[in-house]
């Protein structure tokens, strides 16, 4: 396992164990985040661990051209009398994700310390947040990373209202011009959205 140090460099992510674990420790400044995202790597760690460093092979991603939209999706969108807004609450939308409860974890992986360094990033126009609304609550909403380079890695979205989460991310996809739309892991709910596995290295090019 390689240990990281004071140094804002990571190894080559051929390097990460067969579940994609790539480095232990450093920190989550600024620049080491857009250094990681630029190579395909991405911090994900519980409150009680050192950060951990991942770089999964497959990846788990979404073409915008193949996203699937089912006829009850669309029923729903056109019926919920949602707004949907871009970068207008960032840091509530993160804070939300982190109150979520997940299947299989004791704990959220977004620690206060990770939500005070994406909010920089945030600030600094890297991080971007979409905000889904009804009657002015905040009922929903996701957060990712762009770099500028036609790639959004998405981090996390939560909700409050069933489907209201996939109603921001579908109008996301559809009102922006990224190429990729990374996933990162596996999960069944961006599968139903048209989602699916490529190789490392065929995301680490669409990055470069």
């Amino acid at each position: 396992m390689i240990y990281l140090n004071e140094h804002i460099e990571f190894p080559d992510p051929s390097y990460a164990t067969e579940d994609g674990l790539l480095a232990i420790g450093g920190d989550l400044k600024v620049e080491r985040l857009i250094e990681a995202y630029k190579r395909g790597i991405f911090p994900w760690f519980d409150k009680d661990q050192p950060i951990l460093w991942w770089s999964p092979d497959p990846r788990f991603v979404l073409f915008p051209e193949k996203l699937i939209v089912s006829k009850s999706m669309k029923q729903f969108i056109r019926n919920a009398d949602l707004r949907i807004t871009f970068n207008t609450n960032f840091r509530d939308v993160i804070s939300e994700c982190a109150k979520i409860d997940r299947h299989g974890q004791d704990s959220s992986w977004i620690t206060a310390s990770m939500i005070d360094a994406y909010c920089q990033l945030h600030e600094l126009g890297y991080a971007k947040s979409v905000e889904v609304w009804q009657d002015d609550q905040l009922v929903a909403g996701l957060y990712g990373v762009d770099l500028g380079n036609s790639v959004f890695c998405g981090e996390s979205m939560f909700t409050k209202l069933s489907n209201a989460s996939k109603a921001g991310f579908i109008n996301f996809v559809q009102s922006t011009s990224y190429k990729l739309i990374d996933c990162q892991v596996y999960t069944s709910h961006l599968e139903s959205l048209g989602a699916e596995y490529i190789s490392r290295s065929e995301f680490i090019s669409f990055l470069n």
